[in-house]
């Protein structure tokens, strides 16, 4: 029993990713067809900065406008870079599917490393299947909204946006069950694809926009719309930013399916992030020049601000569109990718234990090599926090927020997991070959202060005065998926879930579901 208590356990010294994977515990049972560009590719189709800042434009217009849209953009680009190396690191050493609740059981001190690792892994599981739902919403906006640029009669209705959204879903999931040998092929193209159309689009409204906003104006005049404080406004200007900077962990959920992953996975992580805090920063300031009035940008028929910022700029529907349209085959790509991260983050949690159901969403086609019932799982939940669009838009509003902290938090936990394990004493060391040697610990530390401020302040209220209507419902939302996780934890969770087998820290769980708790026992 003494190995449980084991203070440091490096892992196996194999360049083989399968032996890797077999010493955590786990059988391959994906093809890995990724290479480095795919990957890369795959994730920043998710990532793909400049397109989500576009889709939330409108909350950066009215908290502080484009001086805070800018400037926020690069101080949280610079804190994500920290965030990034960290899970990088993290992702070299274990490269797992379950990602950050995987590292959260390896790294975390023994006495708390399932339970942590359990909470872990539900708000993961949040925040990328509702951020599968915004980005389907968002998706939905840009087909409508061209739509309704085109056909000027056309109103815009709350059941159209769902249904388009629900049509991505399924879409993505056909897509995901009968075509998983295209992905690798598909990421590629849209790497292609999203570099070009990044490139169209900021060069045309630079180069067609004959009455643009004065340098003062982009960089320094501040807007406020919110009824705050300019202060308070300031920090709220950052949601929109650390919307669009989120989802690079999505290489540590498709590792099993990279080659050479403690290698490529780790360095496509990182490369996502930068290119998306490039793209992003020169989209923000070209869309900030090109903005025109602020009041006629925020109240577009069309619901989408950059839609009519292509049409005020290029003073042409056919122009417009073809920008708009752009775009839209990227977040339609986007929710492809996000449907094969979502199936593969609900497979790897439920191979552990950690869901109802988990004997049958963890199976794997073994023709297809996907895992069918995690993909249709993922689609079903996409499709119902969209449906909640149906209701009110507040509601919705909230699980665009609930997608952005899940991530948050989830990045958060092995960041700190890493800081308690080397405060208390069990200093696990990161052998992979993407190590940060001796500022890692700095790195995560830098990290998880950014991850926890930025996670504060999602549950702000962003409109005073504040009423039933515009109340932030974030934080009540978030309890929701912390009392799930803990009452789950208690009922089924602490007898059932398991995870990587590295130092035997999780053996109490593995050993009851396997019934030979002393099998596992040094």
């Amino acid at each position: 029993m003494a190995n449980i208590l084991e203070p440091e356990k490096k892992i196996v010294a194999s360049d083989s990713d399968d032996a890797v994977l077999e010493q955590l515990g786990y059988t391959q049972e994906f093809k890995r067809s990724f290479g480095l560009l795919g990957m890369v590719g795959f994730s920043f189709s998710i990532v793909t900065c400049w397109t989500a800042l576009s889709g939330v434009l409108i909350i950066g217009v009215e908290s502080g406008g484009p001086p805070i849209m800018i400037w926020g953009w690069v101080a949280v680009c610079i804190c994500a870079l920290a965030v990034a190396y960290s899970m990088a690191e993290m992702c070299s050493a274990y490269p797992v599917a379950g990602g950050q609740y995987s590292w959260v059981a390896i790294l975390a001190p023994a006495k708390w490393a399932r339970v942590f690792s359990y909470v872990c892994g539900w708000f993961m599981l949040i925040g990328i299947l509702a951020m599968g739902a915004v980005n389907n919403f968002i998706a939905a906006n840009f087909v409508l909204g061209t739509a309704q640029l085109n056909n000027p009669d056309y109103t815009i209705e709350r059941w159209h946006t769902v249904l388009v959204a629900y049509m991505i879903a399924v879409v993505a999931a056909i897509s995901n069950i009968f075509g998983p040998h295209l992905l690798n092929k598909i990421s590629k193209g849209i790497l292609v694809w999203n570099i070009t159309a990044f490139l169209v689009c900021f060069i045309t409204i630079l180069a067609t926009n004959d009455h643009k906003q004065p340098a003062s104006f982009v960089f320094s005049k501040f807007q406020n719309s919110t009824g705050f404080s300019n202060s308070y406004t300031a920090i709220l200007g950052l949601l929109q930013s650390a919307f669009g900077m989120c989802c690079y962990d999505a290489p540590a959920h498709m590792t099993e399916e990279i080659k050479n992953a403690r290698k490529q996975a780790p360095r496509a992580i990182v490369m996502s992030v930068y290119i998306g805090a490039v793209t992003g920063f020169i989209f923000l300031i070209s869309l900030s020049f090109c903005i025109g009035d602020i009041e006629t940008t925020a109240t577009t028929p069309t619901g989408v601000p950059v839609i009519e910022i292509f049409f005020n700029s290029t003073g042409s529907i056919a122009g417009a569109s073809v920008l708009a349209s752009l775009i839209s085959v990227i977040a339609i790509v986007c929710a492809n990718s996000l449907m094969a991260e979502g199936s593969r983050a609900v497979f790897a949690f439920a191979r552990d234990h950690g869901l109802p159901f988990s004997r049958t969403l963890s199976k794997v086609s073994k023709s297809k090599q996907v895992p069918i019932y995690a993909v249709v799982f993922t689609a079903l939940v996409q499709i119902a926090f969209n449906s909640i669009y149906f209701g009110t838009l507040t509601g919705f509003n909230t699980v665009i927020s609930i997608a952005t902290e899940g991530f948050y938090l989830s990045y958060a936990m092995p960041l700190l997991s890493r800081i308690l394990a080397h405060v208390s004493g069990k200093k696990t060391e990161l052998e992979g070959p993407y190590s940060l040697g001796r500022y890692g610990l700095a790195l995560n530390v830098f990290g998880f202060f950014f991850l926890s401020f930025a996670c504060i302040t999602f549950n702000f209220p962003t409109v005073n005065p504040v009423d039933s209507e515009n109340m932030n419902y974030t934080s009540a939302a978030i309890g929701v998926v912390m009392l799930i996780s803990v009452v789950t934890w208690f009922t089924t969770g602490r007898k059932r879930f398991t995870g990587p087998d590295d130092g035997h820290l999780l053996d109490v769980g593995r050993g009851e579901v396997a019934g030979t708790p002393e099998a596992k026992i040094a």
